[in-house]
């Protein structure tokens, strides 16, 4: 068995978790870049074999998803949104519920990582202008944004690898795990208005006079984007849906494409990219295979007990090597299953409510914990203290949900 693979892997996890080093300031990207330059450089795997191993769908898929949100933005959409949570919301247990509930249902359209770059000045905004306590707010955006993305197979990136290697059905996906997303921001929402009472009770929020109408060119993109979804749905290719309908909305609006450009996190899809190589460099010498032959993940009929296994395997794997290196991991492993569908499905569950463990589960933490830093950020064991129970009570609905009406393969 070749080491090469293992030891690149190996260090770029300790460099993507470790997010910046002192004598190495390298971020995420940066990391991802240089492991699979190694993974070539090194023989784990041929230069063709290494371009071969970059998921295109995926990549594009991101790319169409982050383009249409940042029409959103370009818009006026979440300028907008301030008035318009004050005016719906004026108390803040109501402005904290908007937030989860609102973060939860855009996430499950334009990806949760979206939500937050868009949303996390927004969040700022109010806290500053209504003298409101930052931790609650910024949780309730970063964690109700991964909670509401289980719902579809574009909520989230590890999703869309889940729907994209294991060929599953938007709309099923959406009849499967909707419920599910709708109970967790329900937990979502009581557990940090519980934690939070104390902090939140007597204070007062100032109201804006009116609520400013939708504009036209926001009207116009909710369009697209619905039509989009009735797109996913039908079951059209999910990355060229979403890149059709960017396309489109760049030829409706007659904009300057160059405003665009800046409001796309290219950053993303180059981490997506180099980390589809370093994995594959670790699939190739054959030790995942070897790790999960002697960890069975689920068995021909599985239970409830089964079930609550396979999740909890998938939220350790997830919160170890981080939820989207897992999912390439373990995709062989995956296929092989005797009801393969029922294993990615559980997957997708699971390593997405995993993303809200701790403050590094996903990256859509970080985005908020880095835009927020003018009001504090968030704190690693603040973030945890909710960040566990949530996690542990959405995984659990999550498994109980699919164990009562999984109709099987």
């Amino acid at each position: 068995m070749s080491t090469a693979g293992i030891i690149v892997f190996a260090v770029t996890y300790v460099l993507i978790s470790a997010r910046r080093l002192r004598w190495l300031p390298l971020d995420r990207p940066a990391a991802a870049l240089v492991g699979a330059v190694a993974v070539v450089l090194l023989g784990a795997l041929p230069a063709a074999e290494a371009l071969a191993a970059i998921n295109g769908a995926t990549i594009l898929l991101l790319f169409g998803v982050m383009g249409m949100g940042a029409f959103l933005a370009l818009d006026g959409f979440f300028d907008d949104a301030e008035a318009w949570l004050l005016r719906i919301a004026p108390t803040p247990q109501g402005l904290l519920g908007a937030i989860v509930w609102g973060s939860g249902a855009l996430a499950a359209v334009i990806t949760n990582d979206a939500v937050c770059v868009l949303a996390a000045p927004l969040v700022v905004r109010l806290v500053q202008r209504q003298g409101l306590p930052p931790l609650p707010y910024l949780l309730a955006l970063a964690t109700a944004a991964n909670t509401g993305s289980v719902a579809t197979l574009v909520g989230n990136p590890q999703n869309m690898l889940c729907g994209l290697l294991g060929g599953l059905s938007y709309g099923a996906h959406a009849a499967l795990l909707g419920p599910v997303a709708v109970a967790g921001l329900a937990i979502n929402h009581g557990l940090l208005a519980w934690l939070f009472r104390g902090s939140l009770r007597g204070m007062r929020l100032r109201p804006p006079a009116a609520m400013p109408p939708l504009r036209p060119r926001v009207w116009l993109t909710l369009s697209v984007l619905a039509g989009t979804v009735a797109a996913y749905t039908a079951g059209a290719d999910l990355a060229w849906a979403a890149t059709g309908g960017f396309a489109a909305l760049l030829v409706l609006h007659r904009r300057d494409a160059a405003l665009l450009w800046a409001r796309i996190d290219w950053s993303i899809l180059l981490f997506f990219a180099g980390l589809f190589v370093v994995v594959e460099g670790l699939v190739r010498t054959g030790l995942p295979a070897r790790v999960f032959a002697a960890l069975p993940l689920l068995g021909a009929a599985p239970g409830l007990g089964d079930l609550a296994r396979g999740a909890g395997i998938f939220l350790l794997g997830s919160n170890v090597v981080s939820n989207v290196p897992f999912i390439l991991v373990v995709r062989e492993t995956m296929q092989g299953l005797p009801d393969p569908r029922l294993g990615w499905e559980l997957l997708a569950m699971a390593s997405t409510f995993a993303g809200n463990l701790t403050l590094l589960g996903s990256v859509a933490n970080i985005i908020v914990a880095e835009r927020a830093r003018e009001i504090g950020g968030i704190g690693f064991w603040a973030y945890f203290r909710v960040g566990l129970p949530l996690t542990l009570l959405t995984t659990a609905w999550g498994v109980l949900w699919l164990w009562w009406v999984y109709p099987g393969p």
